[in-house]
This record gives C-alpha cells, structure tokens and sequence, in this order.
C-alpha cells in the first residue's frame, strides 16, 4: 500500500502495550495489524452508536412474554 494512502492514529502508549502482549501468539505480525483487523470488523457491520438497543417491536414482544410468565400486568 502507498504511503499517501494511510494515516496515523495516536492511541495512549499503556493501550499500545498491552494490545502488544494481547496479540503475542495469535498471528498478528504487529499491533497496528491487529488494529486495522478490528477496525474493519467494526465498520463492515454498519454499526456502532444508537442502533445497538431494542426495537420498538423487540421491547413489545419482551413486555408480551413477561406478562405471560407472570412478571408484568397486562397493562404494564
């Protein structure tokens, strides 16, 4: 890859450190290797802040079978 094409991200060097030790072993040739997997990971799923809670459906339906089980009215 190009040099152009990257940048650098600063992160706190007890962090650097023990990521360093994290990956000892696993495959990871470095810790900016293992950094650049996770950030991958992250941002393939599409997600991170406000869509990681319940539907609105999701909440209904949970309500629904702790009513049933007794733990909730009806009208709660």
């Amino acid at each position: 890859m190009p040099l152009d094409k990257r940048v650098t991200i600063k992160i706190p060097r007890p962090l650097y450190e023990r990521l360093k030790m994290i990956i000892q072993g696993t495959g990871f040739s470095s810790v900016n290797e293992f950094i650049v997997y996770v950030m991958r990971d992250i941002a393939s799923a599409g997600k991170l802040k406000g869509e990681v809670g319940l539907s609105k459906q999701e909440v209904e339906l949970i309500r629904k079978r702790l009513a049933t089980l007794g733990y909730l009215s009806e009208n709660e």
